[in-house]
């Protein structure tokens, strides 16, 4: 079966590759760029990596609160120490108020990185910024002031400043590790050259320390600013080489695909889209639904979502010249997480990139991605049926 799937893969990726070209020479003309114009594009794409105490705050919360996803534990010494730290807290009152929420309201995986980047803290309090409206939606019911009083109180009692900054070295290696491995694979330029609109948003890049191998994009607006973007990507130490993170490209990956949310995301929030990409999303969601919620993708639009944005990783990849093993790998890992459509949506996607006089945007195509997927359904029902008659 294994065999029969990379077997698949392989003739896909090689039809891939047949309709690059139009991509293949853009890369190549890149070359042709001064340096000026290089260093001017580098400067311009250029994001600092972050780390972010409250990030750190609402992971450490959720982990003594005992949610799975902040307890991988991947971190080394930095995790020992965590928990060392943190265990005799089990039992505090903010503990237990977000076990609460969790159980009540689902206050898991996003949800928890979505407070973290409205939480301000400034001289030993912490502050909650903008509206609750700005939050993901699992947090619509929460009070809001009674979370932010247990958790300053949580901030207080276990001393976290202290422990947050008894780190500052860890987290500087961390981050220096990051911008080594993985920087040098981003390129914000491509994202409005794909999407074919300009970027409003400000792309931000936090090291999550407790997330382990868990990713997570989340936005803000705050009042009288530009919207921000968050790429919240976990750290975890290689078991093998006993460094920080694995190997670039594969690190990149996860990166690229955070700040293609803010892309693909808003498209389906576009009625016209949605209309025309529900029913087969849906058909999707239930074709593949154990997979799909075991990943915590619980309704059929995520599904259509990440159907996009892990597509449009490859149509990256591809475009920046990653190795062809690579592409692959990564075309290999999106079918074994069950989305078994994606050799047909990056084809697809590959039309598009080679045919922008006609699809100035993704939003024009979008129709096609629907099409795409219905018809991928479609013969998979076919291929079904006939194995029963």
């Amino acid at each position: 079966m294994k065999k029969n799937i990379i077997t698949i893969i392989f003739l896909a990726l090689l039809a891939l590759t047949a309709t690059a070209q139009p991509m293949k020479q853009r890369v190549q003309s890149d070359a042709c760029i001064t340096s000026a114009e290089t260093q001017q594009r580098k400067t311009e794409s250029q994001i600092r990596v972050e780390v972010s105490e409250a990030v750190e705050l609402m992971s450490i919360l959720a982990r003594t609160a005992g949610n799975k996803e902040y307890n991988m534990d991947m971190a080394g010494q930095y995790t020992k120490d965590t928990e060392v730290w943190f265990a005799p807290y089990k039992q505090h009152a903010a503990v237990t108020c977000f076990q609460s929420l969790r159980d009540q309201h689902s206050i898991s995986y996003d949800a928890v990185m979505s407070m973290a980047i409205h939480l301000n803290i400034d001289n030993g309090m912490v502050k909650f910024l903008g509206e609750q409206a700005d939050l993901e939606k699992r947090w619509s019911n929460v009070d809001i002031d009674d979370f932010i009083d247990k958790l300053n109180t949580f901030y207080t009692d276990t001393r976290f400043h202290n422990f947050f900054e008894q780190h500052r070295m860890f987290y500087d290696e961390g981050l220096k590790a990051y911008e080594t491995s993985v920087m040098t694979y981003f390129h914000q330029e491509w994202y409005a050259r794909f999407y074919g609109t300009a970027p409003t948003d400000r792309f931000r890049i936090v090291i999550g320390f407790t997330c382990g191998g868990g990713n997570y994009g989340s936005s803000r607006q705050l009042p009288g600013q530009p919207r921000e973007t968050y790429a919240i990507c976990g750290y975890y130490i290689n078991p093998q080489t006993g460094k920080p993170y694995g190997e670039g490209a594969n690190m990149a990956a996860t990166l690229i695909h955070e700040f293609n949310h803010s892309f693909v995301n808003p498209l389906l929030n576009n009625e016209a889209n949605a209309s025309l990409i529900a029913n087969i999303g849906q058909k999707l969601h239930k074709f593949s639904a154990y997979a799909m919620e075991r990943q915590a993708y619980t309704n059929w639009q995520t599904v259509v979502n990440e159907s996009i944005v892990r597509a449009a990783v490859i149509l990256y990849m591809l475009d920046q010249g990653f190795d062809q093993k690579q592409v692959l790998n990564e075309l290999a890992n999106q079918v074994c997480c069950s989305f078994n459509w994606m050799p047909e949506l990056v084809t697809s996607l590959r039309y598009y990139a080679a045919h922008r006089d006609q699809y100035p945007t993704l939003n024009d195509y979008y129709p096609e991605i629907a099409r795409c997927l219905s018809k991928f359904f479609e013969n998979e029902v076919e291929r079904m049926q006939k194995a029963l008659k």
